[in-house]
């Protein structure tokens, strides 16, 4: 990345971490920290299903 003409260092920190925000690199970075098993991850990944059904669900009621 670039300094643009007259941009501040402030300026160009903010437009970096948007465009690490917008690739997800923070967020992958986060993921791979620790690593986790298959079987973890599945459980978690069916857990989170779970919470997304039970909570659909709840808000259909009338």
């Amino acid at each position: 990345m670039k300094l643009k003409e007259n941009e501040t260092f402030e300026t160009a920190l903010r437009r970096f971490k948007k465009q690490c925000e917008k690739a997800g690199i923070m967020y992958e970075l986060r993921r791979r920290e620790h690593y986790e098993k298959p079987s973890i991850r599945r459980k978690k990944k069916a857990l989170a299903a779970r919470k997304r059904a039970l909570k659909k669900a709840r808000s259909q009621r009338p």
